[in-house]
C-alpha cells in the first residue's frame, strides 16, 4: 500500500525546470483576459501540441456584440487559431472561427487532427486548420470526452423530447430523436442525452436520457461508475462493453470522487478530505494502488490533461488564500495564481511545478506533448516551453488486459 504524500498549495517563485525557449504571444495578437472572468469557467484559450514540434494556439479575439434581426444581441465569439512551429514560433497556418458559446471548443487527437465543437455540430480539423463537418446532433452539443486510446467518445447534448413527438427513435447523432409516451404527455423525461460512440465513424454504441451532464470515465473495455458503500466508502466498479462487471477497489471520500482514465489501464480518483482538500489515488485496472497524494485545500478547481502516451499528466489548480466552502466562498481578489503540476503516472513523482499567468479557471493554458517530454505554459506574455527527461514506464501490471 503506497503511503499518502502531502503536497502543498503554495505557488513556486520560479518553475522547477529551466525554460528551454519561449514564444512571445503579443505579436500573435493575444491579449490576456482580465480577472473578471474568474469564476465563470469560460474557455478563453486552447493550447495544444499537434506533435512534438508544432503547437495549435487558439484564443478569444475581442469583438463587439452583434444585433439580430429583431434588434436583440446574439452571442458569437471570434476564435483566432494559429499553428506555431517550434522553436521559432513561426505561424504556419491561421484561421478565424466563429463559435456560439463559452465552453470548451477544441479536443486534440493523436493523429494531428482535432475536434471542433460549435452548437450542435462537431467538425474534424487538420494541421492546416481546415475543418470539415463530422457529426451533427439534434440539439446543442454540450460536452465530449474520449477514452485514452481515442477509440470511443462520450457526448452530452440537450435534446428536449417535445421536439421529437410523433417521430421514431434513432440513436444516430445525425438524426437522433425520442418517442413521446403513449398518452402524448412528457412525464418529466430528461432533456439531456448521453451517448457512447465509435470516435472514427460516429456509430452509436449506447444512448440514454439523463437529468444532468454526465462525466463517464471510459477506456477501450468499458466504463467506471462510483457506488456508495458504508460511511465514506465509495466502490469503483468497471462495467464492460462486452457484458459483466468487476469491482476495482474502494476509495474513502467525503464526496463522490471524480474519476478519470489517465492511461488505458490507469485510473485517477480525486476524493474529498474532511479538511476541504483533495486526495489523489492512482490505481490500475487490476485494483492495485500506484500512489496517493493529499492536496492542500487552498488548491481548487482542478483541470487534468494527460499526455497521449499515458505516462504523464498535467494537473493545474487555482490557488486561493483560504479554504473554500459554503461558508467561505471566494472572489477574484482571493485568487493568488494558478499552479501547474506534472506527475509521472507510474509512481506519482512530480516532474514539473510552475505557474500559468494569467490564471484561467477552465484551463487551456497548458499543453503536454505526445511523448510527455515537452510542456508548454502560457505565462507572462509568452508560451514557455520546458524540456523534461523521459517519463518512467508504467508498472507491468498496469498494462495487463482485464479479465472478467
Amino acid at each position: 500500500m503506497p503511503r499518502d504524500i502531502p503536497l502543498s498549495g503554495h505557488l513556486p517563485d520560479r518553475p522547477s525546470v529551466p525554460i528551454a525557449f519561449s514564444v512571445p504571444v503579443d505579436p500573435l495578437g493575444f491579449a490576456p483576459p482580465g480577472p473578471m472572468y474568474l469564476g465563470e469557467r469560460n474557455r478563453l484559450v486552447s493550447l495544444d501540441f499537434i506533435d512534438e514540434d508544432h503547437l495549435l494556439f487558439s484564443f478569444r479575439e475581442p469583438a463587439l456584440l452583434h444585433r439580430d434581426a429583431k434588434g436583440g444581441y446574439t452571442f458569437a465569439r471570434q476564435i483566432r487559431a494559429m499553428v506555431l512551429a517550434l522553436p521559432s514560433g513561426a505561424v504556419e497556418s491561421e484561421a478565424l472561427w466563429t463559435l456560439h458559446d463559452r465552453s470548451r471548443y477544441l479536443w486534440m487527437l493523436k493523429d494531428g487532427h482535432f475536434l471542433l465543437r460549435d452548437k450542435n455540430n462537431l467538425g474534424l480539423g487538420d494541421s492546416s486548420l481546415n475543418v470539415k463537418p463530422f457529426l451533427q446532433f439534434p440539439g446543442p452539443l454540450l460536452w465530449i470526452e474520449m477514452d485514452p486510446t481515442e477509440q470511443y467518445m462520450v457526448t452530452d447534448s440537450r435534446e428536449p423530447v417535445a421536439t421529437a413527438q410523433g417521430q421514431g427513435q434513432d440513436s444516430s447523432p445525425t438524426s437522433a430523436s425520442a418517442d413521446a409516451p403513449a398518452d402524448g404527455v412528457n412525464h418529466r423525461v430528461p432533456d439531456m442525452v448521453v451517448r457512447i460512440l465509435h470516435r472514427d465513424t460516429g456509430k452509436v454504441m449506447l444512448v440514454s436520457r439523463v437529468h444532468s451532464l454526465i462525466h463517464l470515465p471510459i477506456n477501450a473495455e468499458g466504463y467506471v461508475e462510483n457506488l456508495r458503500g458504508r460511511g465514506e466508502e465509495w466502490i469503483l466498479k468497471m462495467n464492460f462493453f462486452t457484458g459483466g462487471s468487476r469491482n476495482l477497489g474502494n476509495v474513502e471520500s467525503a464526496c463522490m470522487p471524480a474519476v478519470d482514465f489517465v492511461a488505458p489501464q490507469v485510473i485517477l480518483a480525486s476524493a474529498c478530505n474532511t479538511d476541504g482538500g483533495r486526495k489523489l489515488v492512482a490505481l490500475d485496472t487490476s485494483g492495485r494502488r500506484l500512489w496517493v497524494h493529499s492536496i492542500a485545500p487552498e488548491a481548487i478547481w482542478p483541470v487534468i490533461v494527460p499526455s497521449q502516451n499515458g505516462l504523464r499528466l498535467v494537473r493545474e489548480t487555482l490557488i486561493v488564500d483560504h479554504a473554500v466552502n459554503a461558508y467561505q466562498p471566494f472572489t477574484d481578489e482571493d485568487v493568488k495564481g494558478q499552479l501547474v503540476r506534472i506527475f509521472n503516472v507510474a509512481d506519482g513523482s512530480v516532474a514539473f511545478e510552475g505557474r500559468a499567468i494569467p490564471a484561467l479557471d477552465d484551463g487551456g493554458n497548458v499543453a503536454i506533448s505526445p511523448s510527455g517530454r515537452r510542456v508548454a505554459v502560457l505565462c507572462a506574455g509568452a508560451i514557455q516551453i520546458f524540456e523534461l527527461p523521459p517519463p518512467p514506464p508504467l508498472p507491468p501490471a498496469a498494462g495487463q488486459t482485464l479479465s472478467h
